[in-house]
């Protein structure tokens, strides 16, 4: 995802009052902006950066319906309006077919070690933003099962 787009459609939300989309996309444009200062690239924010904070929030916010009490609906929802929007900008992950077929193809010498923490440590860097953690766990489990 470009940061130049998220930036654009916070702008055109703005424009068409709707506070919920705009309040969500600022929020990503927000993290995406510290995600650059940390990494020194303030003026030109690689869509690598884009995505990994735009990830970082989807996860935030799955916690945040998680554990929010049943009695409070009202922001149950309002978490869940913004989990829609910040899923639209999401980059398209991995599925565990895909997954499985990489794990073959390229890790299938450390598959064969059975051990499953070595292999999660020679995977996550290959698809660390690509696929879930948990497809990742679920799909080793299934290898080594």
């Amino acid at each position: 995802m470009q940061f130049t787009t998220l930036q654009k459609d916070m702008i055109q939300a703005m424009k068409d009052h709707d506070k919920v989309r705009k309040d969500a996309i600022s929020t990503l444009v927000s993290a995406a902006k510290k995600l650059g200062i940390d990494e020194g690239c303030r003026e030109d924010i690689p869509d690598a950066l884009t995505d990994q904070a735009i990830l970082k929030e989807i996860k935030s916010v799955k916690e945040q319906i998680d554990t929010c009490p049943e009695s409070r609906a009202e922001l149950k929802a309002e978490y869940e309006a913004r989990l829609k929007v910040f899923e639209e900008y999401a980059p398209k992950m991995l599925s565990a077919d895909e997954v499985e077929a990489i794990l073959k193809e390229k890790f299938s010498e450390v598959i064969a070690s059975g051990n499953k923490g070595q292999i999660m440590k020679a995977v996550m860097p290959e698809l660390k933003g690509k696929a879930d953690g948990k497809v990742i766990n679920e799909v080793i489990s299934k290898l080594l099962g």
